[in-house]
């Protein structure tokens, strides 16, 4: 997601410039109206459909490890987690380990510290932030990845993938599973309704909203019960509207929460939040919304679905998945619009992590680094890969296929989730820091100055002043 710096906290983020960033949404923007349709490809190893560089049917070489066992722990759920098994049966198929999946609670390092506590850690635990591979480093949890391992991730991601599973320069973290958390989706049907077209710029975003809800229906649905929604929503307003290095210094807490930018950010997300019925069932509503139910309101109950439009990343595809919308002609995509110069390129992701050393655990990571591995998850949709050598004729849709192929595109040129970098006290616990501060924001958006002070007074506790 880089030429990259370390911060003070010894994550790794990426820096760019703003032509850079331009390049990349604007390969995105491209990719995205490129897709007329749903093109069940179905996926398969076999032929070059265009796009991706071919693996091979075993691009990796694994040991035999026939009666190791091994623990795998993450907070997946549903399908997410269903997927992810599959993966993990083909890996005791090549290798004769047994793999157990060990369901995990955000925050999943206040859940880890238990089960380390109690003498039964996970083999490798897939961490969602960059901020929870420091913390695991810094408690001496996380072990570096071995030779294969990190050879294996050096041939199919890019720099900036690898830098950010890094820590005080060694490699910890495998980058599995990617997220694009630049698109809004929307409902076909509502749009065309309304008479509404895919936005460009943040201006015209709220015509179409306005259209959308002269049309009868809420523009809006959000998730406002998971807080992370909310940062993301801040995160694409903040990047467009700030710049890069606005972004690059808040994210590392050297300038202020009660800096103008923020102000300005907020300022314009309460544009959206604060626009009586913008947003489905109201603040009331949506703070009791869950992020999977934000997205399948969106796309059930005919012409007058609960809301037109959902913003959140490629990931919402799984979700989308449980509706009877198809994707790609009922539910399609655009870029988030551009608030200031550019449109936002934001990216989050998941890593794998080993906190048991072994020959086993060191062959897990050495597996889910190969294309091999992401092919597998890919081809059952709501899924998006870093690694660069898998063929994207694998997605199962034309839109997931492009937007995999922009993310590959931009190589180093994106900027990894905020509140994912941050302190895990700050930027990733339910009912607490940035999360519940931008809840109470969207309830009262009115209070820019306290929402700024809160997150402000928040953050200078966990980054240490």
């Amino acid at each position: 997601m880089r030429t990259s710096s370390t911060i003070r906290t010894g994550r790794t983020v990426k820096r760019t410039t703003r032509a850079a960033a331009t390049l990349a949404v604007t390969a995105l923007a491209l990719s995205l109206t490129a897709c007329g349709g749903d093109d069940d490809n179905g996926g398969g190893d076999s032929g070059d459909k265009g796009g991706g560089t071919k693996a091979p049917a075993s691009s990796v070489t694994l040991p035999k490890l026939d009666g190791e066992s091994l623990e795998v722990a993450a907070v997946w759920t549903g399908t997410e987690q269903k997927n992810f098994k599959q993966v993990l049966t083909e890996f005791e198929k090549r290798t004769g380990a047994k793999v157990t999946f060990v369901p995990a609670q955000d925050p999943i390092i206040n859940f880890l510290g238990s089960k380390i506590a109690g003498g039964a850690p996970p083999d490798v635990a897939m961490l969602p932030q960059p901020g929870a591979i420091k913390q695991a480093v810094d408690k001496g949890w996380a072990k570096p990845l071995d030779a294969e391992a990190t050879k294996e991730l050096g041939e199919n991601y890019s720099q900036g993938w690898q830098d950010i599973g890094k820590v005080g320069g060694k490699q910890y973290g495998v980058y599995y599973k990617a997220a694009n958390k630049s698109l809004i989706w929307y409902n076909a049907q509502v749009f065309e309704n309304a008479g509404a077209a895919e936005p460009k710029t943040w201006d015209e975003l709220l015509d179409t909203a306005q259209m959308v809800y002269d049309s009868g229906v809420a523009p809006f649905s959000v998730g406002g019960a998971d807080g992370w929604t909310l940062t993301d929503w801040f995160e694409n307003v903040y990047l467009s509207q700030a710049g890069p290095e606005k972004y690059d210094q808040l994210a590392k807490h050297e300038i202020k929460w009660t800096d103008p930018s923020v102000k300005e950010a907020l300022t314009t997300l309460a544009e959206i939040w604060g626009k009586k019925d913008f947003v489905a069932g109201g603040a009331s509503g949506a703070l009791q919304t869950e992020f999977p139910a934000s997205v399948t309101q969106t796309f059930t109950g005919g012409d007058q679905p609960k809301a037109g439009m959902v913003y959140e990343g490629d990931f919402a595809q799984v979700n989308i998945g449980e509706t009877k919308a198809k994707i790609g002609t009922d539910a399609k995509v655009f870029p988030f619009p551009a608030v200031g110069d550019t449109a936002p390129v934001v990216s989050g992701g998941d890593a794998a992590v080993i906190l048991k050393d072994s020959k086993a655990a060191q062959a897990l990571a050495t597996w889910l680094a190969s294309p091999d591995a992401a092919a597998i998850q890919a081809k059952l949709g709501g899924f998006l890969s870093p690694n660069k050598s898998i063929d994207s004729s694998v997605y199962p849709n034309e839109v997931q296929k492009k937007i995999a192929d922009a993310l590959i595109a931009a190589g180093d040129d994106f900027r990894f989730d905020m509140s994912d970098q941050a302190p895990q006290a700050f930027g990733g616990t339910p009912g607490k820091g940035e999360w519940k501060t931008l809840q109470d924001f969207l309830k009262n958006p009115k209070d820019v100055a306290g929402a700024q002070a809160k997150l402000e007074a928040d953050a200078a506790a966990a980054y240490g002043g």
